[in-house]
């Protein structure tokens, strides 16, 4: 079976986009999935994101981990899927549309920069040596200064698969500060079981960590990861982070038949 699809990167966080309007893509197919995510025998993914109609938004996300599983929310993602969208004609300039975590709202301006409004946070798990919580998907956020250097890879799976987080697992962000409004960031996603160059919710995370640890007075944050640069904006109600938005490029890198 022949099956059209869209490569789309946002900061280096690479997805297989296919047009699920039709409903003809089987979604059941874990290992079909996990085959187009695959960087050797597939077309090479972090993840792999369907596009689907909704009664009422513009279109539904769905997305896949490259493991081949349904996963949570993907920031990045959903930002790709909005560009996607919009190369589609689905949408102009902005969307409102349905992910697993609930319904986002969203923007894209003439240079590909998206604006992706992400949930609500209203819990920040504080412990002596990382943060927890989760924005749209569970974020484990430490510090680590020789972040240059370090093994993202082996120290971040012995602690997706340790106590508490087990096998339901969390991603690991790891965090050096720059400055007041600036941070770099490396992440070890869950799903993928590997550093990827960028993640959406993960930034996400690190900026509202960063802001309950008090390590910034700002609300507008810039995040350096390794696949470029996101920004994270957000307001502080009471005990809540209320209006996240997330914010960056989002390309369309190429389109094929597998």
């Amino acid at each position: 079976m022949q099956q059209e699809f869209y490569k789309y990167q946002g900061t280096g966080n690479d997805f297989v986009m296919i047009d699920n309007r039709q409903q003809l893509f089987d979604k059941n197919d874990t290992k079909r999935i996990a085959f187009l995510c695959d960087r050797r025998f597939g077309i090479g993914a972090d993840g792999l994101i369907l596009l689907e109609n909704h009664d009422t938004l513009d279109f539904k996300m769905v997305y896949y981990n490259a493991d081949g599983n349904e996963s949570t929310m993907c920031g990045n993602g959903g930002r790709c899927l909005v560009a996607f969208a919009k190369q589609l004609g689905v949408i102009s300039k902005e969307a409102i549309f349905e992910a697993i975590d609930g319904t986002h709202h969203a923007s894209i301006d003439d240079n590909g920069i998206v604006r992706l409004q992400m949930q609500d946070v209203e819990n920040v798990e504080k412990y002596a040596n990382h943060v927890f919580l989760n924005t749209g998907s569970p974020h484990h956020v430490q510090f680590e200064d020789r972040l240059e250097d370090f093994d993202i890879k082996s120290e971040g799976a012995k602690i997706r698969y340790g106590e508490p987080y087990n096998e339901a697992g969390s991603n690991v962000n790891f965090v050096k500060k720059i400055n007041d409004q600036i941070f770099a960031v490396r992440t070890y996603e869950r799903g993928v079981e590997d550093e990827t160059l960028s993640c959406g919710t993960g930034v996400t995370a690190v900026a509202l960590a960063m802001h309950a640890l008090g390590e910034t007075s700002g609300n507008n944050i810039t995040l350096k990861v390794q696949g470029g640069e996101l920004q994270v904006s957000f307001n502080v109600e009471k005990d809540a982070y209320t209006n996240v938005w997330l914010i960056g490029p989002a390309a369309l890198v190429y389109k094929g038949i597998i």
